[in-house]
């Protein structure tokens, strides 16, 4: 689906169609404001852009819950859904954001089940909550039921409640277009539009906008292994890096303890809620050494690292399916889980397991390995959505642009997420940040004024059409074939512009990016991928160029864009983990291994040009202390 015409202004452009751009998108057209404009006959130009249809969002794959005390169950607290956040981001999260987060959680979810999300039930016909690692309750006395769940499928219950919601409320969407620019004023000061290619049509469209929002995803095409879909390439992130503006903490990378072996497809954290057990070789299950009391179910990096620790001191397993291959797995135990129980709460994962593993979960040890999940780090945004950049010691909001979900950082998950608090993350503050749009849009006092448009808009009008005609000349270039006169005499140098493509160079960075991130990293390693990211991936990305000369349904022209965007994203990520010379949460430096209050209790705040701040993480009632579980 695509716009019938594309209009001369938008009042707001959503970048992403999951559950944080349609949370907007809802949040801005059922904003009071908003709704009275339309009752009006004011009725705003909103404008959704997506690169996928929007059911084929990342959030469709989330499993195993959505993080809420609601309670159902005597114990549970927000307080202490506050304070295992604050706890499981190891100090690195602002407390007021994460005291929102907390407290906003039970009406979240209650509004989600009113627009049609079917969570499981109990018997006596409240929502269904499970386990989940880090969710305790007494400050981390005992593990508490926190995860709101439909089965194993909640993230496609959410998807598909809020994209009904959207068609219903008569959102216009733009369909499989790629924003290949985010356009700010010559003041970078306010946000001016976006630039979009048509991947139907081979056209590249100028939009203009009063406001942007981007919920574009993350970025976990960044590594070889990982549980994202293979379109979460950080575009929302590049597209700030690449219009002069910052990324936060973008050095906290989350991986997954469980992707099933050698393919990285998420294996649920629900399986270990519902009783599953990580095994060594020796049949041991060893979580208990390193988490006593929370064993299974402490945090995610508290896990990936004790696998990881497994591994390394020879106790690890091969996959059966390369026996003889390299032991870098370990058992995932789910055989003391009930059959018909698990049919039927984990429909999802027993269907993963047998299609790509060939192993029946009710009988046989399921192997598994950490894989690149989450960024806990991102666009840095207040609570209400707005970008800024840190700069003299404060922030500096980008009139008319916001973000939401996990291409964003409002700090909710500091150095490490909990499980259930993403979609939390998405849902709640993707709502906020449109409500704050439809203030905006409708000049409320309480929110920046409305941009003078009188006197900035054809200079804005002019500044995006050239990002456009930009975009429009490289397209151009991009679909020209390489000269093949200029080709070397040896055929196989596989690298050569006439042998290389995006699929090859995406392959490359990822392992690179694996070798020197994925779990634990030291100087060495990351100098190594600076070193190939800085000049040989850097130089193929500039010789690429698509092997067909149509652009219509070009998929390679995107993936050229995409490769080029993580590369971008990949100096960051780098540069932000070399200046950390601390372990904290997910980033475990072996040549920094403890924790440094005294010189990064703060978020990294990292520009295109690799340059690194320091913001101070805003602290509440929680001062740090040790993170055991």
């Amino acid at each position: 689906m695509s716009p019938k015409h594309v209009e001369q202004m938008y009042d707001a452009l959503i970048v992403g169609a999951g559950a944080a751009g349609l949370s907007a998108a809802l949040g801005l057209l059922r904003s009071e404001r908003i709704a009275a404009m339309t009752q009006a006959g004011h009725t705003p130009k909103i404008l959704v852009v997506s690169k996928l249809q929007p059911l084929r969002s990342h959030t469709g794959s989330a499993e195993g819950g959505i993080a809420a005390s609601l309670g159902n169950v005597s114990e549970d607290d927000w307080h202490w859904h506050y304070y295992d956040t604050v706890k499981g981001g190891d100090w690195l999260v602002d407390q007021d954001a994460a005291q929102l987060l907390a407290k906003e959680a039970p009406a979240t979810v209650i509004n989600l089940e009113r627009s049609g999300v079917a969570f499981s039930r109990t018997a006596d016909g409240h929502i269904a909550q499970r386990k989940f690692g880090g969710h305790t309750a007494r400050f981390g006395e005992q593990p508490v039921p926190r995860a709101a769940y439909a089965a194993d499928r909640i993230g496609h219950q959410i998807l598909h409640t809020l994209w009904q919601q959207c068609v219903a409320q008569g959102v216009e969407f733009a369909e499989e277009w790629y924003v290949t620019d985010l356009v700010l004023d010559e003041s970078h000061e306010q946000v001016a539009g976006v630039v979009a290619y048509d991947t139907h049509t081979g056209k590249v469209h100028a939009l203009h906008a009063r406001n942007v929002l981007l919920a574009t995803g993350g970025a976990g095409r960044l590594f070889h292994t990982t549980s994202n879909s293979w379109d979460l390439t950080g575009d929302g992130m590049a597209l700030t890096l690449e219009a002069g503006l910052q990324l936060e903490d973008s050095e906290f990378v989350q991986f997954h303890p469980t992707g099933l072996a050698h393919t990285g497809i998420l294996i649920s954290e629900a399986a270990r809620a519902e009783g599953g057990v990580l095994r060594n070789s020796d049949g041991e299950a060893f979580m208990q050494r390193y988490a006593p009391g929370h064993a299974d179910l402490a945090a995610r990096d508290v896990v990936s690292r004790s696998i990881m620790a497994e591994i390394d001191a020879g106790r690890g397993v091969a996959d059966p399916k390369d026996p003889q291959g390299p032991r870098d797995c370990i058992w995932l135990d789910m055989t003391g889980i009930e059959p018909d129980h698990m049919h039927a709460v984990l429909p999802q994962v027993v269907e993963t397991i047998e299609d790509y593993a060939g192993i029946d979960p009710t009988k046989d040890y399921v192997p598994v390995k950490p894989t690149a999940h989450y960024t806990m780090g991102g666009i840095p945004i207040t609570v209400d959505g707005e970008v800024y950049t840190w700069a003299d010691d404060e922030r500096h909001v980008i009139a008319g642009l916001y973000a939401a979900g996990e291409c964003s950082c409002v700090s909710v998950h500091g150095a490490n997420r909990l499980g259930g608090n993403s979609l939390l993350d998405a849902c709640l503050f993707g709502h906020r940040a449109g409500v704050a749009v439809g203030a905006r849009i409708a000049g409320s006092p309480d929110t920046a004024a409305q941009d003078a448009a009188t006197a900035t808009a054809d200079q804005s009008h002019d500044t995006v059409e050239a990002a456009a005609q930009a975009r429009r000349n490289e397209l151009s270039d991009l679909l020209k074939p390489n000269d093949p006169a200029a080709a070397d005499t040896d055929d196989t140098a596989s690298h050569h512009p006439e042998n290389d493509n995006a699929y090859r160079l995406l392959a490359d960075l990822g392992a690179a990016m694996e070798r020197a991130l994925a779990v634990r990293c030291n100087h060495d390693s990351i100098a190594e991928a600076l070193r190939l990211v800085d000049s040989d991936f850097t130089e193929r990305a500039r010789a690429l160029h698509a092997h067909s000369e149509s652009p219509a349904f070009n998929q390679e022209v995107t993936a050229i864009w995409e490769v080029r965007h993580l590369l971008e994203l990949a100096k960051a990520v780098l540069r932000a983990s070399d200046a950390r010379h601390e372990s904290r949460g997910s980033l475990k430096r072996t040549d920094y291994p403890n924790r440094d209050d005294k010189q990064y209790l703060a978020h990294s705040m990292v520009g295109g040009t690799g340059e690194v701040a320091w913001q101070p993480v805003h602290i509440l009632d929680m001062p740090p202390q040790a993170r055991a579980y």
